[in-house]
């Protein structure tokens, strides 16, 4: 009924909000607050479903595999209801919703596209096997092995970094088939099964006390031939694709949602008479952190805007935008956790909790902003792409 009115932006709007306004878990914070991980991602998994079930999931991807054909404003403007109706995010399915479709839709077989995107608005969690102990950010270096024999190939190496390894059924993987050449020549990418044998998880436990990643030992894992995306020793190619996967429309949501947690902060400060508003300087610092964040959210809506843009020949060109956004957003985000701390006094600082969102714990979302400037690229790389490829600066 929602996708119905996908002609009139005004009444799809209306209608994704009281959908939202019924649907959203009531109390799902209060639920997650001591939680374990398994109830974290088990949440997550019924609302992407409940999402799906009216169309709201995978609503940008082709109806061909089960999206919905709906353009940039659609996903804006669900992202901006989801916002606003506090509605669960979907940490969990990061790359399933990015990463998956850029590299399938690009790549995979019709075959692979129909048996594989269809799994994520179903619960089907992905995880990423990209980086290895000694190849992270020179990902060309991986030596994860793959040989063929027969109609499989046998895989042996390990992964890191891999988020949410340890609930995910599938995982998209680079290996190394050949050591000729350049080392990008060698390379093959596969979809993997990861409950397939061989295959062993174990969770990488954080600063913050939470283990989100996970490491992956392959231990002659067999692998279908028609689980490989893309020809042997294409691999990189393919994964170019998965790397420049857009997320801005990720990125805006994720800016809307802190709006409005920075906003239902003050008006909790207001009405408990928090001792940090009688601090003229703490006032100050408040207010230059939210104007902070309000131009953030335009940089990302300017984001969206490239990412709707492209040339005559149907490519889009470098842009600035993505790394500077990445930098600008992690680094507010972390002097807004130091805030946070700061306003929850020494009982706060000494209060990491079990909760399963950090927003509503003030030292575990401080201590949990560190791992934001290495995630997904660290900011120095995006600084080094800003300077090299965006402002030609020569390598030092």
């Amino acid at each position: 009924m929602i996708l119905e009115l996908r002609n009139d932006l005004a009444a799809f709007r209306a209608a994704a909000r009281d959908w939202l306004a019924q649907a959203v878990p009531r109390m799902w914070r209060a639920q997650l607050a001591g939680a374990d991980s398994d109830a974290a991602v088990g949440l997550q998994r019924n609302w992407i479903r409940k999402l799906h079930s009216v169309g709201l999931a995978i609503p940008h991807w082709p109806s061909i595999v089960g999206g919905g054909d709906l353009g940039l404003a659609h996903q804006i403007i669900i992202a901006e209801e989801n916002a606003r109706a506090d509605a669960p995010p979907l940490p969990a399915y990061v790359v399933s919703l990015n990463h998956v479709p850029a590299t399938l839709l690009a790549w995979g077989t019709p075959e692979q596209k129909r048996r594989y995107l269809p799994t994520v608005a179903e619960g089907a969690i992905w995880c990423q096997g990209f980086s290895e102990p000694n190849a992270g950010s020179d990902l060309a270096a991986l030596r994860t092995r793959a040989v063929r024999d027969g109609d499989h190939y046998v895989v042996t190496g390990q992964k890191i970094w891999s988020s949410q390894s340890m609930h995910a059924d599938y995982c998209i993987l680079l290996t190394r088939t050949s050591s000729e050449g350049k080392k990008q020549a060698g390379i093959t990418y596969f979809v993997l099964a990861m409950h397939a044998p061989g295959v062993e998880v174990r969770p990488i436990r954080q600063s913050n006390g939470r283990a989100e990643f996970g490491e992956l030992f392959l231990h002659d894992v067999r692998i279908p031939v028609a689980d490989r995306v893309g020809g042997e020793n294409e691999g990189w190619a393919v994964a170019q694709s998965t790397l420049a996967a857009e997320r801005g429309v990720l990125a805006f949501e994720g800016a809307e949602r802190y709006r409005y947690l920075l906003e239902a902060f003050h008006a909790r400060a207001v009405a408990e008479g928090a001792a940090w508003l009688r601090d003229d300087a703490m006032r100050r610092e408040f207010m230059e952190l939210f104007a902070e964040l309000q131009a953030t959210r335009r940089m990302i809506r300017k984001l969206l805007r490239e990412a709707d843009h492209n040339d005559a020949h149907g490519q889009r060109g470098f842009s600035m935008t993505p790394s500077i956004v990445k930098v600008v957003n992690t680094m507010l985000k972390k002097r807004v956790g130091a805030f946070l701390v700061r306003c929850a006094g020494a009982a706060g600082q000494l209060d990491l909790g079990g909760d399963q969102v950090p927003e509503m714990n003030p030292m575990l979302e401080y201590i949990t902003t560190f791992g934001l400037v290495i995630a997904a690229g660290t900011n120095e790389i995006q600084r080094n792409l800003i300077a090299e490829r965006g402002l030609g600066l020569p390598r030092s």
